[in-house]
């Protein structure tokens, strides 16, 4: 007996959804056909692709085992200067302060004279038994003409011609210079605004790449400061670092819950999109 083919409703069927499909990718080249030949958005797309946006790695101070940063100084206002001698153990905190005379002889509490120093500051160290300044030439033992406790000529209760309880030119504590180095007691900064650095027309011009690396002090306010290039780029790309970062604003370094100014290098990565 003849029966009816099994197949034939789903036929009707799969003929609509192919036709279906044909005329939504139709719709869709079509679409692509009229963005692509706009001149609105041509123009839009050449912007685009003349565009090139720096890529800034994100901020990584790295330490340096020298010029630790900070200072120190002392004295009992002596009229001779600070004599020679080693310096005292170090640490993150003072309880006493180095003399090479002792006024007190008979302390109720005996304690150990301490530098406020990071524990791997490169400090200069002399054979001596007797605590003075490392970098002094002088042999009649003496304090040094400084006050505030301490040897030297500055104040403070450290060694040294700077003020604070640390060694060397320079102030707050720590070795010479004005400004900590991360570690030892010291955190970075955070980085929590930048600006983004343009390119310059030189470099944009001839396609350049590269990575411009930058020395900053961020101070207690958590603003860079003393920015210098240790590897310079060219090509404008030097200069364009700069007055990005020059804008950007950090939380400052901290010692002892307190802010304080730290060295660190930041790298900026310029790279085309």
């Amino acid at each position: 007996m003849p029966v009816k083919e099994i197949w034939g409703f789903y036929g009707g069927g799969e003929k609509r959804a192919g036709l279906t499909s044909l005329l939504i990718h139709g719709t869709v080249i079509l679409l692509l056909l009229l963005i692509g030949t706009n001149q609105t958005v041509q123009k839009m797309v050449k912007e685009q692709v003349n565009l090139l946006a720096p890529d800034i790695d994100a901020y990584k101070p790295t330490p340096k085992k020298n010029n630790m940063g900070g200072g120190g100084g002392g004295g009992d206002r002596s009229p001779t200067p600070a004599s020679k001698g080693k310096l005292p153990k170090l640490a993150q905190k003072q309880f006493v302060p180095p003399a090479v005379i002792v006024h007190n002889e008979n302390p109720k509490l005996v304690m150990e004279p301490t530098l406020v120093i990071q524990p791997d500051a490169n400090i200069p160290k002399v054979n001596m038994d007797v605590l003075g300044d490392p970098l002094s030439r002088n042999g009649i033992p003496s304090n040094g003409t400084g006050y505030g406790a301490g040897i030297g000529s500055g104040s403070g209760g450290g060694v040294g011609s700077g003020s604070g309880a640390g060694f060397g030119p320079g102030h707050g504590g720590n070795m010479g210079g004005g400004a900590y180095h991360i570690g030892g007691g010291v955190s970075a900064p955070t980085l929590i605004f930048k600006v983004e650095p343009e390119y310059s027309e030189e470099a944009r011009k001839a396609k350049f790449q590269g990575t411009v690396v930058l020395f900053v002090v961020v101070d207690e306010k958590g603003m860079p400061r003393e920015l210098k290039v240790i590897r310079p780029l060219g090509l404008g790309l030097d200069q364009k670092a700069i007055e990005a970062v020059e804008k950007w604003k950090f939380r400052p370094g901290m010692k002892d819950g307190h802010p304080v100014a730290v060295q660190a290098t930041i790298e900026v990565n310029f790279r085309l999109l």
